[in-house]
């Protein structure tokens, strides 16, 4: 018999599960179906609100649709997916929407197209609501397709309380949040999404300046020189044969860029004696676009070596070495060429190192990828980068070195006195080299080592210890 103070014990497993929270969508186009899904599989409940609930077309299986006032009042955070010319119809809905968190995703077609932000145009129609701007950034592709985790949000708005709650939902759905301040940062939020490569506006100036550098200079040299001082017209020469010597030009000094500014910044720290002072402006924006400049060089060197397997089949190439058979067979030569030995070794040194190049440049390639990055630890990864590229470029840059090695001194090679396009090439790299060379030695790298582990050549002063403090 069970005593009067005796619990009652259930089986595991027939307590009642917690009521999942219900989230509300406001628009069920392509981003707010996509919203809804992914809601869905985190483990909320969803209703939208339609302006037609019985015809508003396909909806993710689970989910509710209401009127927009019955779908308000069901939930406390409502997302609103309708473009800004479509708030108007929240104004008349103040009263169902006061004291909820409006999420605000709405983009513009381009900057500046109106005279307020429009979350702050929101906040307006619906003063008794708080709103939140965020996910702004997040595409409807891209929540169907689950490429959200480690993902990065913004969110800004007046109530602290309302961004936690976004903040907590966003991070459920594995989004990485970052809180820009109040709502007055809702145009720059707004703004993100219209910005066309701003990570590559830098690496793609140079590249397409160093193009275009290297292009008019070798056609002056190349085909200029040999219709004014020869009287040949080598114009075909332009497409492929000028191109190939250009791509492989640029390509190398792209790669050398990528490792120049990490070497800069070991200078100014050995000179400073300190790492808590921060580098210059130019220095921080050239070290973040590494990896663009990086993927630049690897994209030019695929271009090379295109280039190269054409060149043997084009008809300039084939009629050269027909034209050559025929004046042995007229000219009667039966005597063999001279087999020079140190030819060989350098033109099969060159190739190899090539080939070697182009690997490692795949390898430096591939580990870039946030897919192939994220699965190996910071050492494998800065093994690969760090050590492997700098091998890639003693590689490439010997590669250009064997490639001229015995026109260096020929006077026929300075056409109209100006050096080849592979001797300017090989500045940027063995300039890199000679500088990382010098990090390395045991007394600068000790010592180097030693500031990068916060040691300090001199006691900072008080303003110092105030600005690292701030």
């Amino acid at each position: 018999m069970m005593k009067p103070e005796s619990v009652l014990l259930h089986p595991l497993g027939t307590a009642a599960a917690p009521v999942p929270e219900m989230l509300c969508i406001f628009g069920t186009g392509d981003l707010g179906r996509s919203l809804g899904q992914r809601l869905l599989q985190s483990g909320y409940r969803v209703v939208y609100g339609s302006r037609r609930p019985h015809s508003c077309g396909p909806l993710p299986q689970g989910a509710q649709v209401m009127s927009h006032a019955a779908a308000a009042q069901s939930a406390s955070l409502i997302f609103i997916c309708v473009h800004r010319e479509h708030y108007a119809f929240l104004e008349t809905m103040a009263s169902h929407l006061k004291e909820k968190v409006l999420v605000d995703l709405s983009n513009n077609l381009k900057k500046n197209l109106y005279p307020e932000a429009n979350a702050a145009y929101l906040q307006r129609l619906v003063p008794g609501a708080a709103v939140v701007k965020g996910l702004n950034t997040l595409s409807a592709w891209a929540l169907q397709n689950g490429l959200l985790a480690g993902k990065q949000v913004y969110l800004c708005g007046n109530s602290a309380e309302a961004k936690q709650a976004v903040a907590e939902m966003s991070t459920k759905l594995g989004l990485t949040v970052l809180d820009k301040g109040s709502l007055s940062a809702a145009r720059e939020l707004e703004d993100f999404p219209l910005q066309l490569f701003p990570e590559w506006r830098l690496p793609l100036r140079v590249a397409v300046g160093l193009i275009a550098f290297f292009f008019f200079y070798l056609l002056i040299r190349d085909v200029i020189y040999a219709y004014v001082e020869q009287g040949k017209d080598i114009s075909f020469r332009i497409t492929v044969a000028l191109g190939n010597k250009v791509f492989p030009i640029v390509s190398l000094i792209m790669l050398s860029l990528c490792y120049l500014p990490g070497v800069i910044a070991a200078f100014l720290q050995l000179y400073r004696g300190t790492k808590y002072r921060r580098f210059p402006d130019w220095l921080n924006r050239w070290m973040l676009c590494r990896k663009q400049m990086g993927l630049i060089a690897l994209g030019l060197a695929f271009l090379h070596t295109i280039y190269t397997f054409v060149t043997p089949t084009r008809y300039s190439v084939r009629h050269k070495l027909i034209s050559l058979v025929v004046d042995e067979m007229k000219n009667n030569k039966t005597i063999p060429f001279y087999f020079d030995n140190t030819e060989a070794w350098g033109q099969d040194s060159f190739y190899v190192l090539g080939i070697l190049g182009f690997f490692l440049y795949v390898l430096l390639g591939l580990t870039s990828l946030p897919s192939v990055g994220g699965s190996l630890s910071w050492r494998e990864f800065s093994f690969i980068q760090s050590k492997l590229g700098h091998l890639t470029l003693i590689i490439c840059t010997t590669h250009g070195y064997i490639y001229g090695w015995n026109k260096f001194l020929q006077p026929s090679t300075y056409k109209w006195y100006t050096p080849p396009g592979y001797m300017l090439c090989l500045i940027v790299p063995s300039v890199v080299l000679v500088l990382k060379a010098l990090v390395l030695l045991p007394c600068v790298d000790r010592t180097l080592t030693r500031i990068r582990q916060g040691w300090e050549r001199t006691q900072p002063d008080e303003e110092m210890v105030k600005a690292t403090n701030l």
